[in-house]
Order: structure tokens, then sequence, then C-alpha cells
């Protein structure tokens, strides 16, 4: 009966790994919860490691280790002296993915001696361990650590630093074939040729990230992915290509294309004439704008979101114009959209209502034409738009980055006309720099209550531009107090 018990529940805690603190509350319900619960909670303990966080997780490392060695860090650190009792499960053990980026900073910032580091570091890196995903710093010796090729040769995702030893990288190029996600950042020297062999071992590459600027060493990498050109289906990168290798990739389904240096003009000429027929998801920041129409016109037809970020100032009305109606003449099943805004283009945006007819959410960036006059007139004509030729499907929207807030006539309009759809849900971005009326709120909050009652407003969000928390359930919480 147990078994079967714990069949039934396994795959239900499965459906929340990614919800820890509802993990986290089922660990008291009883011992077998608990013992299912543990697994999923360890498998990968390093998600958002904030430095207190960090010193409860060096406290429970450090209780895996034998009695000698704990003696020996008591006696070093006064800091361990109240470390926990040799815990009840080997909570190490569960671990599926290693990040050594973390370890490393932890080891740095509180173990300072080599002899220690190393006792810590067998504690994962071991003939037992069963790693799927592995974070790898810069230049460390890891391959002088005994069953090192063991430990790691089943791996299906790494995050590499360029920089990593060149003897640690031949051993990751030797054993490990089952890589499908490639992470690549600081690959700025000419030695790096192993990632290049890296890569080419591999037996199914799926995944390929450039996560910041290289040199020489990059035509040597992206040569090396023509041979996963079939498999390949999610490519990044936070520079131009170097080669035209993005042709290759028939089958690729995610493209994301940064420029990591916005204020510097680059050509990107290798995706000048881009074609990419699997495509369905297309990420894009300040690139330039005439290639990306080109690409959407030549393929949008399986395109469902874009994304695209770019610097007000460098694009022309008539660009974002030509950008527009390039997605509503070639895109007819987009159901995610984030773009710039700008209202002299409100001809061209409702065509875009009209004829993408399965949008379901609309993220815009922001930039209003107007005089100070004119300033209630944008939103009051953006908010029409939107109630009088939204799709049936299109009921979520955000709003980011802008240079006016709605009033909240303009938005009792937009609700009014709103009413009878779809129960509507909304963002806006609050400047951290603006301080919030708070007799403004008490306002706004009677306002999206009265709408929420009638069923007009289903959620509504106003966050600041580096946290995504609903300030009105702050806001409402500080009032009931």
């Amino acid at each position: 009966m147990s078994i079967l018990y714990r069949d039934i529940l396994y795959p239900i805690f499965e459906e929340l790994h990614h919800d820890k603190k509802s993990l986290a509350s089922c660990l008291r319900v009883n011992k077998i919860w608990c013992e299912i619960v543990i697994p999923i909670l360890w498998r990968n303990p390093w998600e958002r490691s904030t430095l207190w966080k960090k010193e409860i997780l060096l406290n429970v490392i450090i209780s895996h280790l034998s009695d000698e060695a704990r003696n020996n860090f008591d006696q070093h650190f006064s800091f361990f002296k109240n470390s926990y009792k040799r815990p009840l499960f080997n909570y190490i053990s569960f671990c599926r993915h290693l990040n050594l980026e973390v370890i490393e900073n932890m080891m740095n910032i509180y173990i300072q001696y080599e002899e220690f580091r190393n006792d810590v570091l067998k504690l994962f890196i071991n003939k037992n361990a069963d790693y799927t995903h592995l974070y790898m710093p810069n230049n460390h010796d890891y391959h002088l650590i005994p069953e090192v090729e063991q430990c790691f040769s089943e791996i299906e995702f790494l995050k590499c630093n360029g920089k990593v030893n060149d003897n640690t990288l031949s051993i990751l190029a030797k054993t490990c074939k089952s890589i499908k996600e490639l992470k690549i950042y600081s690959y700025e020297n000419d030695y790096n040729y192993q990632i290049a062999k890296l890569i080419e071992n591999q037996k199914e590459l799926f995944s390929i990230s450039f996560l910041n600027n290289g040199r020489s060493s990059r035509k040597i990498i992206e040569n090396s992915l023509i041979k996963h050109a079939d498999t390949i289906q999610y490519f990044s990168t936070w520079e131009q290509p170097k080669t035209k290798v993005l042709t290759s990739f028939v089958n690729l389904k995610i493209l994301k294309l940064i420029n990591a240096s916005p204020f510097v003009k680059l050509e990107w000429d290798n995706i000048k004439d881009l074609t990419l027929p699997s495509l369905h998801t297309l990420i894009a920041c300040d690139i330039p704008i005439n290639y990306l129409i080109n690409l959407i016109e030549s393929s949008g037809r399986n395109l469902i979101k874009i994304y695209y970020h770019h610097n007000h100032d460098a694009v022309t009305v008539n660009d974002d114009k030509k950008f527009i109606q390039a997605i509503y003449q070639n895109c007819p099943d987009l159901m995610y959209l984030e773009f710039l805004y700008k209202n002299k283009n409100n001809i061209d945006f409702e065509k875009l209502l009209i004829n993408c007819q399965h949008l379901k959410r609309l993220d815009f960036c922001i930039y209003f034409y107007y005089n100070v006059d004119h300033k209630r007139y944008s939103w009051d004509n953006l908010f029409n738009i939107l109630a009088k030729s939204s799709p049936p499907s299109l009921f979520e929207f955000a709003f980011k980055y802008t240079n006016d807030n709605p009033k909240l006539e303009s938005l009792r309009l937009f609700f009014d006309n709103w009413e009878g759809r779809h129960p509507i849900s909304l963002k806006f971005k609050k400047e951290r720099y603006h301080h919030y009326d708070e007799s403004g709120y008490d306002e706004l909050i009677d306002l999206i209550e009265r709408y929420k009652k009638k069923g007009v407003v289903k959620k509504y969000i106003y966050y600041y531009d580096d946290e995504d928390s609903d300030l009105l359930e702050i806001y409402k919480a500080k009032k009931s107090h």
C-alpha cells in the first residue's frame, strides 16, 4: 500500500518542482511525504543563491564531511562551530545539478584553505555522483580530482566559462557525449579549440548560447556547430555571428539575438538574408530592424512569439511601420508580441490586431509622441484601439518603460469599453524614482476593485522596473495595518 501511495504522490510533487514553498510545506505531513519531497528539493539547491542562503547551504554541505574533516573546520573557522550534526538524509546524493560556480564562490567567501576546498569538492565529485547539469567556472584544476571523468560523463546541460582549465576542457571533450544544452561565456581566448572539439563530440546538441563577446575563437566554435545543423533548435548570441552558420539551422525554432554593445554600430551582415522556415520564437534587442523585417517576411508563417527591443531614437517611425506591417502580413498565427509602441503608427497597429486573430498577450514598450496638452489622448487612443479591435483571444497586456502613465479616467473608459469580454489582465511598470501619491493609490485601488467585481478586470499589477511584485497588494496590506 505504501508503494502505491508513493507512486501516486511522486508525479504530483513533480508537478510542483518549481514551487519550492509549496513543496517545503509538504515536508511536515509525514515521513513518506518527506522522503519523496527531499530529493526533488535537492535536485538543484543552487537556485536563487543569496548570501544568506549560501551560509545555510554551506553548513549543510559541511555536515556531510567526515568527523575528522569537520573537526578541522571547527578549529579554523568559528563560523562553523554551530554547523549541523550529521543529517538524516544524504542531501548531496540527491543533487542532479552541480553548480561549481556557486560552490567556488562560497568557498572564496568562507574557506580559503586549499585542503578544505578539496574536501568539499570530493563530496560532489566522486564515482557515486549522477549529474545531468553542470555549471563550470573559470580556471580551476578539476581534472586533478579522481573520478572526475566518470562523474561528468552523463551530463546533458553545460554552462561553461571559456577560460576553463584546458586540461579540464579536454576531459569534458573526451567524456561528455550527451550534452543537449550548451551555454558558453567569456570565450575570448584563442586557446579554446577544446570547446569546438567538445561541441563536435556531442551526439545530439539541441541548444547553444553565447552569453557575451568573443574574439577569434568564435569562428572556430561556430564552424563546429555545422555538424549539428539538423538537431539545433535554440540559438542565442550576445554578439553578431562571425560566420553564416545560422543559415545551416534548418530546424531552428527559437532565435535570440542580443546586441551586447548597443552604443557601438555593428553590421550583423551574417543575418542579412536569413531564412528559417521552422522558426516559432524570435527575440531581438538592438538589432538592425531591416534585417529583422526580412527575417519575418521570409520565415513568419510559423512565428508565434516575437519580442523586439530597441532604442526608440535609433529606429524611425517609418521603420516601425514596416516592422508592424511585416508582422500582420506574414505571421497569421502570432500569439505573443512585445515591441516598442509609437502612437504615430496606430493605423497599422489596428491592422495587426485585426489580422493576427490568435494573439493572447501584448507587451508594450511605450513611447508617446505628444505635447503637454495631449498626454491623455495618447492613452485613450491606444485603449480605444485595444477595446475595439482586439481578437477574442487577447486579454493580457503589459506596459513597460512608459514616458507617461495612464490617468484614472483613461483606465475607467478602457474598462467600460471592455465590459462583456473576457476579464482583462494588466501590468504597468512604475519607475523606481517616481514617488506615488498615496491618495491617488486609494482611488486606483477603488477603481480596480470595482471593475474586478463587475468581472471586467481579472488582475492588475503595478510594478517597479526592477521587480515584478504587485504594488497594489503591498499597499493594501499596509493600509490594513
